[in-house]
């Protein structure tokens, strides 16, 4: 728990049946990490519209800074062989 006697903060991330990712669908305070499970599942997945649920406490979460984004998220110089547009079109190899 936190200083102030309070509950900690969780966020919630729920796949729904038509997705193949967690997507972030808000947060919620909790005792504990079993009454966040639950408490997010009746928040969250109302409507039958969740196959998955993930909760994490917020403390948890470690973040980039979103203030060095342009060095964090550079792309290496020299490397232009990650890039599909580095390779040509082989001849003779169908299906290309």
């Amino acid at each position: 728990m936190t200083e102030n006697n309070s509950w900690p903060l969780f966020e919630v991330f729920v796949r729904s049946s038509r997705g193949l990712s967690h997507v972030h669908a808000g947060s919620l305070h909790a005792p504990d990490a079993e009454m966040a499970v639950r408490n997010a599942r009746d928040l969250y997945t109302r409507r039958n519209e969740g196959v998955s649920l993930w909760v994490v406490k917020s403390a948890d979460i470690i973040t980039s800074d979103p203030d060095s984004k342009d060095q964090f998220f550079e792309s290496p110089k020299g490397k232009d062989y990650r890039h599909a547009t580095y390779y040509t079109k082989s001849e003779g190899v169908k299906h290309l």
